[in-house]
């Protein structure tokens, strides 16, 4: 069997940088150490291809993992969740506005690369769209991988601060029908992943398993718990997968863009955190759940994270595929127009 010694080489970086951030104490350490591990790498000129069966193995485990912290109890705000998505809404509009009228009045781009720019997250759908007109596709790409990173960076670790370091690790405490219980997690557990690959959602294979085991853990159908090792690895996983988002983007190009980058992500999430801190205010609802569900990253790594600390994964995850659809749906339309509007 022919080794790829690139992926090798990743998983050893990724595996360091996750053990290293552990060892300083960082919060979330195997995510965030093997993240910006992999990203470093990266940008150095590794350059590799993570395995599909790897990914999807990693997001299936994590999203089992992040449905076990669902109780009765958390269930008990889901009548608070129409006015959060209201505020939700208002938070995108209001980062788009702010983001947009910097980048395009203060750094000078072009109305079209700023929009693009502007928008957070859903960075798939964004490009595709833009492809429709005559933005700078890659400092498009380049300011949102960079958010990205910094909210990794430098958001998570503060919302870890406000909730004093995070969840303890739970010990796992076996049932008599413990057996019983991982074969029904991992039956329903495949079935909720399998329909959530084909909903077409970003991260659907880990939102299927997290549903599907939010369910029986929320009914207390079931108690068992997975073995923080395995979720320990799923976590370095997806930080390979955040840390490779480097890959193709010129180190030099990053260097030139990360100041406006760094500024558009102060203003859009101050923007955000008003809007967030009215709608703590209005409901009771933690500081920490709508940070975690207001800032623009990646549904997946937000989701894993929201476990890591202790906050409702579901209230966190409903709210990022609620901003996916909402961007997804309105930006084709958006690009569309723009597109004609720039046409001679």
């Amino acid at each position: 069997m022919r080794i790829d010694w690139t992926l090798t080489a990743a998983c050893l970086a990724a595996a360091a940088g996750g053990l290293i951030a552990w060892a300083a104490g960082i919060p979330v350490p195997f995510l965030i150490g093997s993240s910006l591990a992999t990203a470093l790498a990266v940008v150095a000129g590794l350059h590799f291809k993570l395995p599909a069966p790897l990914r999807s193995l990693a997001f299936f485990t994590l999203g089992i993992q992040a449905g076990s912290g669902v109780t009765p109890q958390v269930l008990e705000q889901v009548s608070l969740w129409p006015l959060s998505f209201a505020a939700l809404l208002a938070a995108v509009l209001m980062t788009i506005l702010v983001t947009y009228l910097y980048l395009h009045k203060m750094c000078g781009w072009d109305r079209q690369t700023a929009f693009f720019a502007s928008l957070p997250g859903a960075l798939s759908f964004v490009l595709a769209a833009a492809e429709q007109t005559d933005s700078d596709h890659r400092a498009v790409t380049v300011l949102q991988t960079i958010r990205l990173f910094l909210i990794i960076g430098i958001v998570v670790p503060l919302i870890a601060v406000l909730e004093g370091g995070g969840a303890p690790i739970a010990t796992a405490v076996n049932p008599p029908n413990a057996a019983a219980q991982y074969l029904t997690l991992l039956a329903c557990g495949i079935a909720g992943a399998v329909l959530g690959h084909f909903s077409r959602l970003p991260g659907g294979m880990l939102l299927g398993a997290l549903l599907a085991s939010a369910v029986l853990f929320g009914t207390s159908a079931v108690s068992v718990k997975l073995p923080p090792a395995l979720a320990n690895i799923g976590m370095i996983v997806l930080g390979m997968l955040i840390g490779s988002r480097f890959s193709g983007l010129d180190r030099h190009e990053i260097r030139r863009l990360f100041p406006a980058s760094f500024f558009a992500f102060l203003l859009g999430t101050l923007a955000a955190a008003a809007v967030g801190f009215a709608l703590h205010l209005s409901t009771g609802i933690g500081l920490s759940k709508i940070s975690l569900a207001f800032v623009p990253g990646a549904l997946e790594a937000m989701t894993v994270i929201s476990f890591a600390l202790g906050v409702d994964p579901t209230y966190v995850a409903a709210h990022h595929v609620m901003r996916f659809l909402f961007i997804a749906l309105t930006v084709p339309f958006i690009a569309r127009w723009l597109g004609k509007s720039s046409s001679p």
